[in-house]
């Protein structure tokens, strides 16, 4: 069975922690290269362009509303559980298989020791950091600026050492919450990622309270204004180039002040412990569940 989750470069946190946490939750050689079996954990990635010949065993991802809705009724799906209830209707399941992202099992794995001496963090989301200017943001507001393209390890440690996790990024939220770290979730700039949001906030309980944040730099607010991903090319030169020097400059110190207040004076939010704890479980119980589905015909000397 092979594990699959979205790959990019730069690589994304919320997607890359994949790669170690179902090693520490499944049996070895669980997961191996055999690709008529796909294993679909942690991200959007229920895509109707996965391959049709492939058993497709669903372990807490979600519709991230990316793309079409993937048919699944045509026998190539097996779903344990998914990320939420948005997910749950878009593909006709009943609500009781949306239990939460499946990145709440980080909860039941080994992860490093928090950093000490933290302060808040700031994560944006992975895209951001290619268009805005959120390092330096971070900087000039006195933050812990979270690159999601750097080490999940390095990562999962310093979001565990701070006692507030300011974050675009869904996953910072997902993991922080898991960890009983209190969070505030901004308003992602691109719209297309917001609604997968809603989705996770909803299987735990979470009246989901997201704030805006100003753009960093002239490319973030065209996207912002736009709707639009401002990946091409002539929007990079000109919106990057030196005539915009001065107004990125003016934008990331706004964007430092609205951090800072944030972090301040806003109240964050987080699950309840009943809520994450009920999710765990569920989450553990479903996947031992599976697990045995999987490793029964094997021990019996009956299947692949």
């Amino acid at each position: 069975m092979k594990l699959t989750y979205f790959r990019h470069s730069p690589s994304n946190f919320g997607d890359e922690i994949n790669a170690t946490m179902w090693s520490h939750l499944l049996p070895p050689g669980f997961l191996d290269d055999d690709d008529r079996d796909l294993f679909l954990g942690v991200g959007s990635i229920l895509w109707p362009h996965l391959p049709k010949s492939a058993m497709k065993h669903v372990i807490g991802s979600g519709w991230g509303g990316y793309s079409g809705t993937p048919d699944v009724s045509d026998g190539s799906w097996n779903f344990v559980w998914v990320r939420g209830p948005i997910t749950a209707r878009q593909l006709g399941l009943s609500p009781e298989s949306a239990i939460t992202d499946a990145a709440v099992l980080l909860r039941e794995t080994p992860v490093p020791p928090p950093k000490p001496g933290q302060g808040p963090a700031f994560m944006p989301h992975f895209e951001s950091t290619m268009r805005g200017t959120w390092e330096r943001a971070c900087k000039l507001a006195d933050i812990t600026y979270l690159d999601p393209r750097a080490d999940p390890g390095v990562l999962l440690g310093e979001i565990r050492g701070a006692p507030l996790i300011i974050t675009e990024a869904m996953h910072g939220a997902i993991i922080a919450d898991a960890f009983r770290i209190p969070w505030i979730g901004i308003v992602p700039f691109f719209p297309q990622h917001r609604m997968k949001w809603t989705d996770w906030a909803q299987s735990l309980d979470i009246e989901l309270r997201p704030v805006t944040l100003p753009p960093s730099s002239m490319l973030e607010a065209y996207t912002l204004l736009t709707g639009r991903p401002g990946k091409g090319a002539k929007s990079n030169r000109i919106l990057r180039g030196r005539a915009a020097a001065p107004a990125n400059a003016a934008l990331s110190y706004v964007a430092a002040n609205r951090l800072s207040k944030l972090a301040r004076s806003h109240e964050p939010q987080l699950s309840s412990d009943a809520a994450i704890e009920r999710a765990t479980d569920r989450c553990m119980a479903a996947l031992h569940r599976f697990v045995l589905q999987r490793t029964a015909p094997r021990q019996s000397g009956v299947g692949r």
